[in-house]
């Protein structure tokens, strides 16, 4: 392959990332924010997926719109229950700061928690996407598989703090290159995870 032909090829899957960030957007305010950010990203994890894959997408907005459809009241149910989680512990947390004298100790207690939520967080929509679970299997697989591969999870994390701190230095990317870049990098690391676990399963069987 040519120098041109990569550089094309580069641009082409460039403006196919910025695309599926633009539906990410556009859906999540068509479902008004709250109710479209979980169905819209899923969908999003869907085509990402599928491109690490070197499966077909012909048609992007047929199958970001597919799967919205399709995930919309299940993906709510989980991001329900996520920003439940969420708000719990963000209080829990301003209570035992305001409180700090008194409940110090349970601090620790709270930033554990609030690691095993954001690893569950972080795998979820991978998980989501390649197997077909009960509700709170997908909840425990996700942070299994996580806490099971602490460098792909550090990854992961790594590329979360790399994409905040080039939105604060360019912010013009957000509308292009925010959420679809790090369903890329997620999906990567998450894939490879799952690899791995399946290949230690593999050999203790043998």
């Amino acid at each position: 392959m040519s120098g041109w032909e990569k550089f094309n090829s580069y641009a082409i899957w460039m403006l196919k990332v910025a695309y599926v960030n633009l539906l990410w957007i556009g859906f999540t305010i068509a479902g008004l924010g709250v109710f479209g950010l979980f169905p819209a990203t899923g969908a999003m994890f869907v085509i990402v997926q599928k491109w690490l894959r070197d499966e077909p997408v012909d048609r992007i907005f047929h199958s970001f719109w597919k799967t919205f459809r399709k995930e919309f009241i299940s993906l709510n149910k989980f991001g329900l229950f996520f920003i439940l989680i969420g708000y719990v512990l963000v209080y829990d947390f301003l209570f035992v700061y305001q409180n700090v004298d008194k409940l110090k100790l349970l601090f620790p207690v709270l930033l554990f928690l609030a690691i095993c939520y954001l690893v569950a967080l972080l795998y979820f929509f991978p998980v989501y996407t390649q197997f077909e679970m009960k509700f709170f299997q997908y909840i425990k697989q996700s942070f299994l598989i996580g806490a099971s591969s602490l460098l792909e999870t550090i990854l992961m994390l790594t590329a979360c703090m790399l994409l905040g701190i080039i939105i604060n230095l360019i912010p013009g990317i957000i509308p292009l290159f925010t959420g679809s870049v790090l369903a890329v990098a997620i999906t990567y690391c998450s894939n490879r995870s799952i690899v791995k676990i399946k290949n230690k399963k593999k050999s203790m069987v043998f």
